[in-house]
Parts: C-alpha cells; sequence; structure tokens
C-alpha cells in the first residue's frame, strides 16, 4: 500500500472513533441530566445524599480511574532476569 492510502485510512479511523466519541458523550449526558433526583448512598457507615446524576459521575469517574490503572499494569514491560 502506498503511504497516501495509509494516511486516508488513518484520518477515517480517527474521525470514526472521534464521531463514536462524541455520541457516548451525548448519550452520557442525557442519561445524567435525566437522574436529578436525590438519592441516599451509603458509603461503608455514613449516609450521603445527593442527586442521582453526582452519583453517576463519581462512579464513571471512579471506574474509569481504575481503568487506568489496570492498563498501566498490564502494559508495562516486564523486567529481564539477570543471572
Amino acid at each position: 500500500m502506498s503511504p497516501e492510502i495509509k494516511k486516508k485510512g488513518y484520518r477515517t479511523m480517527k474521525k470514526a472513533k472521534m464521531i463514536i466519541v462524541l455520541i457516548v458523550s451525548l448519550i452520557a449526558v442525557i442519561v445524567f441530566f435525566q437522574n436529578t433526583e436525590i438519592v441516599e448512598t451509603r458509603l461503608l457507615f455514613a449516609k450521603i445524599a445527593m442527586p442521582r446524576f453526582l452519583l453517576l459521575i463519581s462512579t464513571f469517574i471512579a471506574g474509569f480511574i481504575v481503568g487506568l490503572i489496570t492498563m498501566s499494569y498490564f502494559r508495562r514491560k516486564p523486567r529481564k532476569q539477570t543471572s
């Protein structure tokens, strides 16, 4: 394949990924704003009252952070053992 075809395919995939990210983000924003009622949440021994969308956002962020930590753990290269 020529470099021009590879570059065009790369741009197409980049646009497709951007469109998917925008659609998922839009759906997430709609879900967050449809859930504005107050809910009680128990965190260990404490009860916290907060809007449901805040609970959803905090859960999403916590999951994202755990995913990043897990990804970085598995992407590390194993150390070479010296004998």
